[in-house]
């Protein structure tokens, strides 16, 4: 599978670059997860938004879903082809904790919200889905995603702050795509990850592959990255930037 980082920013969009967003793909399946600012326009780089065939949102904080919106409405008024065809209805997976945010993911003859839970595997396309509610202001859910016909794992914590279940959650995962919002000495927040706290969930998980996102707008970057690999050494650590392509 390929993953596509669309956005990254943790909380608003700056220099020209939005906030969380990722597209998967697989099996010519498209499965964009989150849709933050800005992400329907980095979107367009790499796809047309009418050849997504589905959306998983992780919580409905506005960094994570301003552009749902934007894409209902691209999606109700372009054609396929320049033509009068219009694109099937989109599914959008959402929670159903919080149901005035639920609801506004339907949209007559464009998109219909799907609930999901924690509890349930939850099949999309090629895709495998699993859940852990995370540390969070919200009710936020991390995902655990299979490729079926291969077995690749990609573990995405959404927003949260540390929690030890992040271990055995990714496991064995090829990729771990974390929240690491926070520098080393920041640890036991009540929302966000410290770069040493999301090293430490790849190194006790035996995970080869970490990708840092959901980043702060100051601090060094570098510097973040750095005490990642500081703390698990043997991992392959990556900041998260628009456009990235990682293979799994």
């Amino acid at each position: 599978m390929q993953l596509t980082v669309l956005g990254y920013w943790g909380g608003y969009p700056t220099k020209n670059e939005g906030t969380s967003s990722y597209l998967l793909e697989s099996d010519n399946f498209h499965l964009l997860i989150d849709a933050g600012s800005a992400s329907l326009i980095a979107l367009e780089k790499h796809l047309d938004p009418l050849e997504l065939d589905a959306l998983f949102l992780t919580h409905y904080h506005a960094d994570h879903i301003a552009d749902v919106g934007v894409l209902q409405y691209t999606r109700q008024l372009k054609r396929l082809n320049n033509n009068e065809t219009r694109a099937p209805i989109l599914p959008i997976y959402g929670h159903r904790e919080d149901l005035d945010n639920f609801k506004r993911l339907t949209l007559e003859r464009v998109a219909r919200g799907v609930s999901y839970s924690e509890d349930e595997v939850l099949t999309i396309g090629p895709f495998q889905l699993t859940f852990m509610k995370t540390l969070h202001p919200v009710p936020c859910y991390a995902t655990r995603i299979v490729e079926v016909n291969t077995g690749k794992v990609l573990v995405f914590t959404a927003d949260s702050g540390y929690l030890p279940q992040f271990i055995p959650f990714s496991q064995d995962a090829d990729v771990l795509l974390a929240d690491a919002n926070l520098f080393e000495g920041m640890d036991n927040h009540r929302a966000h990850m410290t770069s040493v706290e999301v090293a430490r969930i790849a190194r006790e998980a035996k995970v080869p592959k970490l990708i840092l996102t959901h980043l702060p707008q100051q601090g060094d970057l570098d510097l973040l990255k750095a005490q990642s690999i500081n703390e698990s050494p043997e991992t392959e650590v990556i900041l998260a930037e628009k456009d990235l392509v990682v293979y799994i």
